[in-house]
């Protein structure tokens, strides 16, 4: 892990008001296997283990006239993800990227009330910050929603059972041309009769 002009070198306990004012930076990796809330979103493959989240976070103030500066930090981390497909169901790779700006404020009210008005995160400063836990937070937001391939490689054929059949559904109601949606279910309806 680099760490310049940054007193702690955890980035579990971070001072990330003395990163700020120090303009400090701090990078690394970490095996992806150890971001548990995130694996557990994510298919397991044999080559899972060598995967890894390549991160940094850069403090930094704003001034601010007549006031305290703002105390920022830009936090980046790439990671290679396998995830279902959810239109083929097979695994897809995908690389997910974080850019984010944090702003860290004094009280847990300050914060909530100027995290609702910004479009950038607001946070509670705190004496020591965990940047794993953030780092993984923001991975898990950058998750899609669906994850499907550009082009899947084997679409997902459907079973011969699942096939429509020629002669469900034709009947009055249809005149035959097409299967009715509830045409099995009259059948059984009938059957219980």
């Amino acid at each position: 892990m680099a760490v310049r002009g940054a007193r702690s070198a955890d980035p579990r306990a971070v001072d990330v008001a003395a990163l700020a004012r120090s303009g400090g930076r701090l990078a690394g990796a970490w095996p992806l296997g150890e971001l548990e809330r995130l694996g557990g979103l994510l298919l397991h493959a044999a080559d899972g283990a060598a995967a890894v989240v390549a991160w940094s976070a850069a403090g930094a103030t704003r001034a601010v006239p007549g006031g305290e500066p703002e105390i920022w930090l830009e936090l980046q981390a790439r990671a290679p993800v396998r995830l279902q497909c959810q239109r083929c169901l097979q695994p897809l790779t995908q690389v997910l990227a974080v850019e984010r700006r944090l702003r860290f404020v004094r009280g847990a009210d300050e914060a909530e009330r100027l995290d609702a008005d910004s479009e950038d995160d607001v946070f509670e400063l705190l004496a020591r910050h965990d940047l794993r836990t953030l780092v993984e937070d923001e991975l898990i937001l950058a998750l899609p929603l669906v994850p499907r391939h550009e082009v899947c490689p084997e679409p997902l054929v459907p079973a011969a059972a699942d096939a429509p059949s020629a002669d469900v559904g034709a009947g009055a109601d249809n005149g035959g041309s097409a299967e009715h949606p509830f045409a099995s279910l009259a059948a059984l309806r009938r059957k219980v009769s």
